[in-house]
């Protein structure tokens, strides 16, 4: 290690415990996703069926994809730029590749936390402002487009985005979102105003408390009437849905993504660890519980919603028996919700002409499960119209979002440390400079950025954001970062450097995993996204009064000009790769026997290694 790099590591600061760094880990790792996507997907994808493309992914791809993050950032003891071009000038441009995603995931995912604010702050008001319809204007009835959907999606769509009917109308933004997405960058800010030492004693509670709240959940969902049809839906298997290629690239996607792995804030976190540290247990123990989270999430959720469907289950038949008893004059006591299947097929075989003139409802207990949701769906329709059925539901809608943002605000600490390490770590702002300064004008460039998320059309460009900019390029930056460490840097060196901090050498699953498994795992996942995407013109669901199916969305295929940005949104975070590498062999050609005097000295020893 040369001078200049020694300097940095001396200069660098350091966790004050070992249960901060793995806190910080763990809040990085597990977000919101975890919450509700995977519980989703378990649901779609034929209940316990899903584990085992789950557990083969996390196994053969998120467990040594995350032990050599945290190994190379501890060995190196630099951020995602310092690392990849101490390895080789030539990579140096996936350090790069991992800020600007960190930068895109941060300005949008900051977003949600703004929206989960706005629901906290509601969830004071008895009633919750989402279990009722608002009057209309002249105070003589409900408002109609509540009155066709439903209280919670009125709530959601109109009180809370007053979205747009599609994304080429942009509307004006949001005030009400705008001072919410204010007050989560201050927060964010807050907690990171000194670096790892106000953050490491923050994720003690972003960390930790949203167990907490999900044991909670956990104790009185189990406790609630439908909870076990909820769990059996959930974890039915359904062997034959795993011929369906599309299991597998889920749950390889879903495991990379939830790891949070190439982003850069795991290399940043571990830079900042002791260099004798054992990595491999601290990856370990992080993919576990990550992992494990997620299990743990699906049970509280599922169980609530297993109540949601039987609530509304037993609503639907008390409707029809409703319309039974009036029509027929049978007393209310003779058709219960238990006897009513056997009074219908009575009914039906004896007066059939009649029963099918009341037009009875449809009432089945699975096709209310299938009423589940992922993403926002999830947290702010399903979940929240759950919830009112509650006993205490002020009390419960509180306790969630608390949940929600904590989960959140701990993944942003990782997006965020994934932009300001490298910053740092270039020493591109002046040493009299404060951090605090540096830091707080990154939050304000994201925030300025994320105004175009509170206009009336910023849920499309969440959905945007959220789906691109964190697919295709992670998995280019997981892919090269694999070959840089072992193909670049060497397995043999690498092996003597986990050798150097933890005192042994990587077994042989780790070595075939890094060498074969991991990279070919990474190329078929993101040949075969790239080959579904490009099979079908990407579309989004608008939410839309005057679509003649509403309150079903309207599926719309996305204008030309938007899917140009989408294609920009997935390849710029790349570019920098050839971009960086193209300049630096420029440079090598030239044969400079030393870069000019004006360039950063950072990259003077790139120039000195390569051209070595």
């Amino acid at each position: 290690m040369d001078k200049a790099n020694s300097s940095r590591t001396e200069e660098r600061p350091k966790w004050d415990n070992k249960v901060q760094y793995l806190l910080t880990c763990i809040g990085f790792a597990v977000g919101l996703g975890n919450v509700w996507r995977f519980p989703y997907l378990c649901q779609i994808y034929g209940g316990g069926a899903f584990l085992i493309p789950y557990l083969i992914a996390l196994v053969f791809e998120g467990l040594p994809l995350l032990y050599l993050e945290l190994a190379i950032g501890q060995r190196l003891r630099m951020g995602s730029i310092g690392v990849w071009n101490s390895i080789s000038p030539l990579l140096g441009g996936l350090g790069i590749a991992s800020m600007v995603v960190s930068f895109l995931v941060g300005i949008f995912y900051n977003t949600i936390l703004a929206w989960v604010l706005w629901y906290f702050f509601h969830s004071f008001q008895n009633p919750l402002p989402w279990s009722q319809c608002p009057l209309n204007d002249n105070h003589t009835g409900y408002n109609v487009e509540c009155e066709k959907s439903t209280p919670v999606n009125y709530f959601w769509y109109r009180e809370t985005l007053n979205i747009t009917p599609d994304i080429d109308t942009s509307g004006s933004l949001q005030w009400w979102m705008v001072i919410c997405l204010a007050s989560a960058w201050c927060i964010v800010y807050i907690c990171f105003i000194k670096g790892i030492e106000s953050m490491g004693k923050a994720v003690y509670v972003t960390a930790t408390f949203p167990y907490l709240v999900l044991t909670i959940f956990l104790i009185r969902a189990l406790t609630l009437p439908g909870a076990t049809d909820g769990l059996l839906y959930l974890f039915s298997p359904d062997w034959e849905i795993l011929k369906n290629p599309q299991v597998w690239l889920d749950a390889a996607t879903q495991i990379f993504f939830s790891l949070s792995v190439a982003f850069g804030g795991l290399i940043a976190f571990s830079s900042y660890n002791s260099e004798r540290n054992n990595c491999e247990r601290d990856a370990v123990l992080v993919g576990i519980i990550n992992s494990a989270t997620s299990l743990y999430a699906s049970i509280s959720i599922f169980s609530i919603l297993g109540f949601k469907a039987t609530t509304l289950y037993n609503t639907c038949l008390q409707e029809n028996i409703l319309a039974l008893t009036n029509h027929f004059e049978i007393s209310d006591q003779n058709i219960t919700v238990e006897s009513y299947k056997h009074w219908f097929t009575y009914l039906n075989q004896t007066y059939p002409s009649e029963v099918a003139n009341l037009h009875l409802k449809f009432c089945d207990l699975n096709t209310f499960l299938d009423q589940s949701a992922s993403g926002t769906g999830l947290a702010f329709i399903v979940f929240t119209e759950a919830v009112i059925e509650m006993p205490g539901s002020q009390i419960w809608a509180i306790l969630f979002f608390v949940m929600l943002f904590s989960l959140g605000l701990s993944s942003m600490f990782g997006n965020l440390e994934g932009v300001l390490t490298p910053i740092n770590d270039l020493k591109l702002v002046p040493k009299w400079i404060p951090h605090e300064l540096v830091t707080g004008v990154i939050c304000l460039i994201c925030f300025l950025t994320a105004l175009i998320f509170t206009l009336g059309s910023g849920n499309y460009w969440v959905e945007v954001f959220n789906s691109y900019v964190g697919s295709v390029p992670l998995l280019i930056i997981a892919f090269f970062e694999i070959i840089g460490v072992i193909y670049v840097r060497g397995m043999k060196t690498f092996s003597e450097d986990i050798y150097f901090m933890t005192g042994k050498r990587p077994n042989i699953f780790w070595k075939a995993c890094w060498m074969v498994i991991s990279p070919l795992m990474l190329l078929v996942v993101l040949i075969a996204y790239v080959v579904i995407q490009a099979q079908k013109h990407p579309t989004y669901p608008t939410w839309n009064p005057l679509y003649e199916l509403f309150p079903q969305t309207e599926v719309k295929p996305y204008p030309n000009w938007v899917f140009a940005i989408i294609i920009i949104l997935s390849a710029v975070p790349v570019l920098s790769l050839p971009l960086v590498a193209i300049y630096k062999l420029i440079c090598c050609m030239r044969k400079r026997s030393s870069p000019p005097a004006e360039l950063n000295p950072y990259f003077n020893d790139a120039f000195a290694q390569i051209e070595m």
